[in-house]
């Protein structure tokens, strides 16, 4: 396993990215609804709460883009293209193939299993958005879950380096004012925008999450760092004041939990298992991989076992350590390796497994 600089960062995004597996689990069933009939609070609590783990990933990249543009809490000028560019590219190219996959298996099992939980018969154009990061903005559905993260990922992170950059190039005496406009963006997001759930496919819906991820940041590192844990505070205190929701009480934990570790090291002393922090490394291309995995599964156990609970919960288990293999095998023959878009024989299979979605929806069975 490769070293971690930050073990403490990796094993929180190993847990997330469970969280979010097993939410998925949960919420596409038909082997859930199985085992929901035993264990209704279990799939209730995985439905309705796991899925705050993506708070704390907002917050992770907050926090580490700090670290990249603004390490002292003042902006820091950059070369913008290349760094969208280099974000863009990490992001979307094991997207494409996540994405490629769950479709053609969503193609392969569509004629025999029947549930609302399949995407719709993809078309080539909607391949085309999902690689663009523009399926929710130019209101496409999307081929698989999770990817509206992506694309707000992607969001958050193209408008804090362009407006970092912009701050850079502030006179001196002027640069105090970067951290007040992220500051300000935050409480607009915490405060206003995040209570209204028809914003959460654009990033100023989590702009507030992300903000304090930088906050947690400059709390050990700025010459300000007293202002910044007051600010930190305050910001995610009165948005609960104003109106208790679970995903900022999460976002809020989450950075606090940083700026605490960071003072005392253990964000590189964590004492906990090295497998956690392996996973973690690897959670990007599991998290996006698993749908399909998931689908497949289901599909699969419903013809086989449409009955039956704990064959059920097997079910559910094998989907989960199946979809952590094929992450795997997506970080270490895409993200890793930070291809374009693949090459090779990478691309081929990419080729092959899109041509292979739409072959299949086309036909009429």
């Amino acid at each position: 396993m490769a070293a971690s600089r930050l073990p403490l960062l990796d094993a929180m995004k190993g847990l997330g990215c469970m969280a979010i597996v097993l939410h998925h689990l949960a919420f596409y069933g038909p082997m859930s609804d199985v085992v929901h009939k035993a264990a209704p609070d279990t799939i209730n609590f995985l439905y309705n709460y796991a899925r705050l783990a993506v708070q704390m990933f907002f917050v992770l990249g907050g926090y580490l883009v700090a670290a990249q543009f603004s390490p002292m809490g003042e902006a820091l000028p950059s070369l913008v293209g290349k760094q969208v560019w280099k974000r863009y590219r990490r992001l979307a190219t094991p997207l494409v193939f996540a994405v490629a996959l769950a479709s053609l298996i969503t193609a392969m099992v569509r004629p025999w299993f029947d549930h609302p939980s399949l995407s719709a018969a993809p078309s080539l154009m909607q391949f085309l958005v999902h690689a663009l990061l523009l399926q929710d903005l130019v209101g496409v559905e999307a081929l698989s879950a999770g990817v509206w993260y992506v694309a707000v990922d992607f969001q958050l992170f193209t408008g804090t380096v362009i407006l970092t950059a912009l701050m850079s190039q502030a006179p001196v005496r002027w640069r105090w004012i970067y951290p007040v406009v992220i500051m300000t963006l935050c409480a607009l997001s915490l405060w206003g925008l995040s209570r209204f759930d028809e914003y959460e496919n654009y990033a100023p819906y989590f702009y507030g999450a992300y903000a304090l991820g930088m906050l947690a940041y400059w709390t050990s590192r700025a010459s300000w760092s007293s202002w910044a844990w007051v600010a930190l505070l305050v910001l995610g205190v009165v948005a609960l004041w104003l109106q208790y929701r679970h995903p900022i009480a999460v976002a809020l934990a989450t950075a606090l939990l940083l700026a605490t570790s960071a003072r005392t090291g253990w964000l590189e002393r964590w004492p906990g298992p090295h497998w956690l922090v392996w996973l973690g490394q690897r959670s990007y291309s599991i998290f996006l991989i698993h749908y399909g995995i998931c689908i497949g599964f289901n599909a699969i156990w419903h013809y086989l076992f449409p009955q039956g609970v704990w064959v059920n919960v097997l079910g559910m288990g094998l989907a989960m350590v199946c979809s952590v293999a094929a992450g795997v095998i997506l970080y270490n023959r895409v993200e890793s390796r930070q291809l374009v878009f693949g090459r090779n024989l990478t691309t081929a299979m990419l080729t092959v497994m899109v041509t292979g979605a739409l072959a299949l929806e086309s036909i009429s069975w």
